[in-house]
């Protein structure tokens, strides 16, 4: 075991994570951060970043999570930039492994956040930030007076499709099959809007660009197998998240998609002293600000549970022994 036992691990490091880090520093908590190799989370595939308060020029993605990061860092929050591989919350302490390596803990938030569901293209990957995004809320502006291609089938995809008509001029919604998973009266409101066009049944074979940027996507037809290429300036992917929570699964509550499930008005799991906090329990909203809000929140929560934790063993200690 590295060291004597914490008040605080935090598990993950995006938005959640470094605001949780940033509120628990400054309250002296001194917490470890297991950040993940894949540190900052979404972010980190993100360009420009415009809809986040106190950047009013707009700021770089990954530039954004190392401003959290150095913040969190200045009040004392350790970074430990590594993956962990087990966790045991079943006592106190709770048990964080990395590796062979033993972390405790009296509390614990995770913050690891979710992954958008990408197509496996190699071209989409090398957009990522040029015309290929994962959220319409957040990228939306960028794409005035345009043409983008949305793909999905849900409500996800829907709701991006119309969010997006505010934007672009035209809005071509492609999906592998004819009928949808989304709800009627969202592929309704989708169906109804004259800027959106629906594209079935078809995949995207391949991502085009002109001069580092989206142009164009190759579509291919699953009934004939005949390609065509539309043009597009951009493409959303809206086919799902997956929450960074195959760890937590068999200690922590969770939904059928596997999100964290949190106490109503609290961000404390099912487990004493574990919370959750940002996307892995949020699969409505998905924002930075959001989820820094969350990560604050958890803080606040960890900070009161040590605190009531300590009072209680201070009048343990305190009451005279019988006998």
């Amino acid at each position: 075991m590295n060291g004597d036992t914490r008040e605080l691990i935090i598990v993950g490091g995006g938005p959640a994570g470094y605001t949780a880090a940033l509120y628990a520093a400054r309250a002296n908590l001194q917490p470890l951060v297991i950040e993940g190799f894949a540190w900052g989370g979404q972010l980190m595939i993100t360009s420009d970043v415009e809809n986040y308060p106190g950047y009013p020029d707009g700021i770089m993605g990954p530039a954004m999570m190392q401003d959290f990061r150095r913040q969190a860092e200045r009040f004392g929050a350790e970074f430990l930039t590594d993956d962990v591989t087990k966790v045991d919350f079943t006592e106190h302490p709770l048990r964080v492994w990395v590796g062979e390596n033993e972390y405790t803990a009296e509390s614990v938030i995770v913050s690891t956040g979710a992954t958008a569901r990408q197509l496996g293209l190699e071209s989409e990957r090398t957009l990522q930030g040029r015309g290929v995004s994962y959220c319409a809320v957040c990228d939306a502006a960028f794409f005035r007076d345009k043409q983008v291609v949305v793909v999905g089938g849900g409500d996800s995809a829907m709701e991006e499709a119309v969010f997006l008509t505010k934007f672009a001029t035209k809005v071509s919604l492609v999906h592998r099959r004819n009928e949808f998973r989304a709800s009627q009266i969202m592929l309704d409101r989708a169906r109804n809007n004259d800027k959106i066009e629906f594209v079935t049944p078809y995949v995207v074979d391949e991502v085009l660009a002109e001069n580092g940027q989206t142009s164009a996507v190759r579509l291919r037809d699953l009934d004939t197998d005949e390609t065509r290429e539309l043009p597009a300036d951009g493409l959303f992917v809206a086919v799902g998240h997956d929450p960074n929570t195959k760890l937590f699964l068999d200690q922590l509550d969770h939904d059928e998609a596997g999100y964290l499930v949190t106490k109503p008005g609290s961000t404390e799991t099912n487990r004493e002293g574990v919370f959750a906090a940002g996307d892995v329990v949020d699969h409505t909203y998905r924002q930075a600000v959001t989820a820094a809000g969350t990560g604050a929140m958890a803080a606040l929560d960890a900070e009161r549970w040590l605190a009531a934790r300590e009072g209680h063993a201070a009048t343990a200690l305190a009451a005279p022994r019988e006998g």
